[in-house]
C-alpha cells in the first residue's frame, strides 16, 4: 500500500501539470478573441514552472533509501562551550526546517552541555523523502562569530558534526548477535514525567560485532524520549541497526563516497558549509557554491535551496 500511494503521488502530479496545460492553452485562445487575461496567463505559467521543477526534484531522490525516515545526529567539535552552542544552534536549525516542511521531528537523545548548549543530539524526522533531503547535511558545519561568551569579544570559529542515516523498518532484515550488543541504563533527561530522576528510563546500546569488511567499529546508540524503559530499548535497537545498515552500506558504495564519506575531522578545511556572521553575513556550500547573506533565514529552517543545489549537483 506505501509502494502504491507512492506511485498514486507521482500520477496526481503528473495530472496537476497536466491540467494547468490545457489552462494556458484556454488562456492562450481567449487573449487571440481579446480577452486580457495575461495576469492569468503569466500566473498559471508560473505555477507550471513550479510544479515541473517540484517533479524534476522529487525525480532526483531515486535511491532505495530516499524515501526513509532520517535519524540526525549533532556532535561539537572541539572548542568547548562556544561549539557546544552552536551544536545547539544547528539543532535548532534542523528542528524548525523538518516542521517547516511538513515532517514530524522527535528528540531521540540530548545531552546538554556543562555551561550552554549540548553535547550530542539526536533527532528523528519522519516522512517522505526525510533521509533523501537530509543526506544533503552530512558532513561538518563551521560557524564564525564574535563569541557571546568571550569578555573581550573576539571572533571564533567552531565546528560540529552532522551525521544522518536513514532508518530501517521491517523491509531490511539486520540480525546482531546479542552477545555483541552491551546494555546501559542511565537516569532520562527528556520525557519521563515524574519517573525522570527516580528511574533509569534512558538506554545505551553499544554493538562491538564485525562488519562485512572485517571492521569492527563501536556503534553506539541511545533513546530516552518515551517513559519506559522497554519502550526506549525497542527504539535504541532500531537506530543501532540503522547506523550498523549505514556502515554497511558505505563499504558497498564507498566509490560514490554514500553515507559517511563526507565525514572528515572537525577541524579546518574540512567542513561542507560555512556560516559567517562576522565581519559580514554569509552563508556558503562549498560543494556546490550556492550561498546567500541572509543568515538569520536560514538559521531558521530555511535550507531548501541548498539542499536543492545538492541534489542537482550530484544527479549530474
Amino acid at each position: 500500500m506505501k509502494d502504491l500511494n507512492f506511485e498514486k503521488d507521482w500520477v496526481k502530479g503528473w495530472d496537476s501539470l497536466h491540467e494547468r496545460r490545457e489552462n494556458i492553452q484556454v488562456y492562450q485562445e481567449m487573449i487571440e478573441e481579446g480577452e486580457a487575461v495575461e495576469a492569468e496567463l503569466k500566473q498559471e505559467i508560473g505555477l507550471l514552472v513550479e510544479g515541473i521543477e517540484d517533479l524534476e526534484f522529487r525525480n532526483m531522490l531515486q535511491n532505495e533509501d530516499d524515501r526513509r525516515d532520517a535519524l540526525v545526529t549533532i556532535n561539537p567539535g572541539a572548542g568547548g562551550t562556544e561549539s557546544q552552542d552552536w551544536a545547539n544552534m544547528l539543532y535548532r536549525m534542523y528542528v524548525r526546517w523538518a516542521e517547516k516542511a511538513g515532517f514530524s521531528v522527535s528528540t531521540v537523545e540530548y545531552q546538554h552541555g556543562e555551561v550552554a548548549g549540548i553535547k550530542s543530539a539526536s533527532i528523528e524526522v519522519t516522512g517522505e523523502f526525510a533521509y533523501g533531503y537530509l543526506k544533503a547535511e552530512n558532513g561538518v558545519h563551521r560557524l564564525v562569530r564574535i563569541s557571546p561568551f568571550d569578555s573581550n569579544a573576539r571572533r571564533h570559529t567552531s565546528f560540529c558534526s552532522i551525521f544522518v542515516y536513514p532508518i530501517v523498518d521491517d523491509e531490511i532484515e539486520i540480525n546482531l548477535n546479542p552477545a555483541d550488543i552491551e546494555l546501559q541504563r542511565f537516569h532520562s533527561s527528556g520525557a519521563g514525567g515524574q519517573n525522570v530522576n527516580k528511574v533509569e528510563t534512558g538506554v545505551r546500546l553499544v554493538w562491538t560485532g564485525t562488519l562485512s569488511d572485517g571492521s569492527q567499529p563501536r556503534v553506539v546508540a541511545e533513546c530516552q524520549q518515551e517513559r519506559s524503559q522497554l519502550q526506549n530499548r525497542e527504539k535504541a535497537m532500531q537506530l543501532l541497526k540503522s547506523r550498523v545498515y549505514a556502515l554497511e552500506k558505505e563499504i558497498k558504495e564507498a566509490q560514490k563516497d554514500a553515507l559517511e564519506g563526507t565525514k572528515k575531522a572537525n577541524e579546518w578545511g574540512s567542513q561542507i558549509r560555512s556560516y559567517v556572521m562576522h565581519p559580514y553575513n554569509m552563508v556558503k556550500d562549498h560543494r556546490t557554491d550556492h550561498e546567500t547573506s541572509n543568515v538569520d533565514a536560514v538559521m531558521e529552517g530555511d535550507l531548501d535551496a541548498f539542499i536543492k543545489a545538492f541534489l542537482m549537483s550530484e544527479a549530474r
